[in-house]
């Protein structure tokens, strides 16, 4: 029998981003797959402008961005030439410095979160599914396919659409399938198409093709196919189609697979404050707009700091309910952007097919750029922390040197941001660090203000500067410390 305090169960980015988080907060996590190994190819191919900040904050951007290829441009292709190039929805992004997706496939991701996690004394339990899970008194007990039973305070399921974590406790999960087959095809092509390093949707009778850059040499391509059965020729054949009046030859294949489109929501993301989904086990839906990938990594970084404050008792199993609370809504919207993208490949009132995809982009790109997305609608609290530099001096810069205020923080604390020369009365709880800020080399986004930051760097609270009371009165409602000790 083993005891933890979190048994993660699937290795997928979303898992690994989940038993890395816990670790950075000390809890002991058991991570379980039933794959040998991490994913090689295909998958995901993209980190969108919400998760390139969220991974600044755990230490894995330095190390990913420069792997990629930067895209923030829309293309239409018809009748033998681009008829519109879009980009206005990137370019009028405020508080972000990173204007653009990062082309990059799941499996660089999914690498570099299972190396790290084996150098937190976490690797992940290979070839090991888990067989039941049931709830107790003081946590969970899980039966492993090695015989192995696991006690721990949590499970976190992050095994995919076919959910065994959710099927254990029946958590309804209606999939709705819009008749819609697609070919996703990886590889290296040889063309003389005037290629350019942008995401192009191609008009022809409908929009059933959709040619997306990666990193290093490779190209994608989605071909819708509308039939069950194909093979690679039909999907290279129809692409030549769209590519007209330039020809296209297939030299090596990446990764070639088919799926049909689906979409749900479940009903629950919990079960008992014990049991929580994450991921495409939780919501599932196509792939266009690129948000798979990077709405499953923003549940972990939901879930993580709350899960790990009621574990070591700094707050209470309350916090857990704002989970779902927060991140189902954003598992609708997500649903709803790609279902109205995938549909206008194939329907559209006036035939323009792809123009009507281009304008969807450009009306859901708070979703698709992720930085749209935020909790509540109260002034900044809920709202994402803008990116800025900070000049050396403060938070902990050497003088002379500037950085991003991203890079300061550290996702095992709340950070207070004290913008100016004043010094507030106010004794904080050891989860909160401090970093002042008395001038930016820009425009100052939060002037004279106090700015309470959430591990996942959304605001939790924010006050004048000579005015703590809404700190104090979030850290009251937040932690189990005697509160009576802080000043008001």
């Amino acid at each position: 029998m083993s005891k933890v305090d979190v048994l993660v169960v699937g290795a997928g980015p979303v898992g690994l981003l989940c038993a890395l988080l816990g670790r950075l907060y000390g809890l002991r996590v058991l991570i379980v797959d039933k794959s040998s190994e991490p994913l090689r190819t295909g998958r995901a191919d993209a980190l969108n402008a919400r998760s390139l900040q969220l991974l600044e904050i755990v230490g894995l951007f330095a190390e990913l961005y420069p792997l990629g290829k930067t895209c923030n441009t829309s293309s239409v292709w018809a009748d033998g030439e681009f008829v519109s190039r879009q980009s206005t929805w990137w370019d009028n992004l405020e508080g972000c410095f990173h204007k653009h997706f990062l082309m990059l496939g799941q499996a660089f991701v999914e690498r570099s979160l299972d190396r790290r996690v084996g150098e937190l004394d976490c690797a992940v339990r290979r070839n090991t599914s888990v067989e039941h899970v049931e709830l107790g008194e003081d946590g969970c007990r899980s039966i492993l396919s090695s015989g192995e039973v696991v006690e721990s305070r949590f499970v976190i399921g992050a095994d995919g659409s076919r959910s065994a974590v959710r099927d254990f406790f029946a958590i309804p999960f209606e999939i709705t399938r819009p008749e819609l087959t697609w070919a996703v095809l990886d590889g290296v092509f040889e063309t003389d198409f005037p290629k350019v390093p942008e995401i192009i949707v191609f008009q022809v009778d409908t929009s059933d093709v959709a040619w997306i850059p990666r990193e290093g040499e490779i190209d994608r391509f989605y071909v819708r196919m509308d039939v069950a059965e194909f093979d690679l020729d039909q999907v290279v054949a129809k692409i030549n189609r769209a590519v007209r009046p330039h020809e296209l030859t297939l030299k090596r294949v990446e990764w070639f697979s088919r799926f049909s489109v689906k979409e749900s929501v479940a009903e629950r993301f919990s079960v008992g404050d014990r049991v929580f989904l994450a991921g495409d086990a939780c919501h599932i839906h196509s792939v266009n707009g690129g948000q798979g990938l990077n709405t499953g990594l923003s549940d972990a970084f939901n879930l993580m700091w709350k899960l790990g404050m009621a574990a070591n008792a700094v707050s209470s199993t309350e916090i857990l309910r704002t989970y779902e609370q927060e991140r189902k809504p954003v598992a609708l919207s997500v649903v709803e952007t790609s279902g109205a993208l995938v549909r206008s490949t194939k329907y559209s009132e006036g035939g323009t097919h792809a123009v009507d995809y281009v304008k969807t982009v450009e009306r859901k790109a708070g979703n698709i750029t992720g930085m749209g997305i935020r909790y509540g609608e109260d002034g900044l609290a809920g709202s994402r922390l803008f990116d800025f530099m900070v000049h050396g001096g403060d938070g902990g810069l050497p003088v002379g040197e500037q950085a991003r205020v991203y890079s300061l923080l550290d996702y095992r604390f709340f950070t207070l941001l004290v913008f100016g020369d004043a010094e507030p009365d106010l004794a904080l709880p050891p989860f909160v660090r401090t970093i002042r800020i008395r001038d930016t080399p820009g425009e100052c986004p939060y002037p004279d203000q106090l700015l309470l930051v959430r591990p996942d760097s959304y605001i939790a609270a924010s006050a004048p500067i000579d005015d703590a009371s809404p700190i104090v009165g979030y850290l009251r409602s937040l932690s189990q410390v005697s509160v009576p000790a802080w000043p008001s």
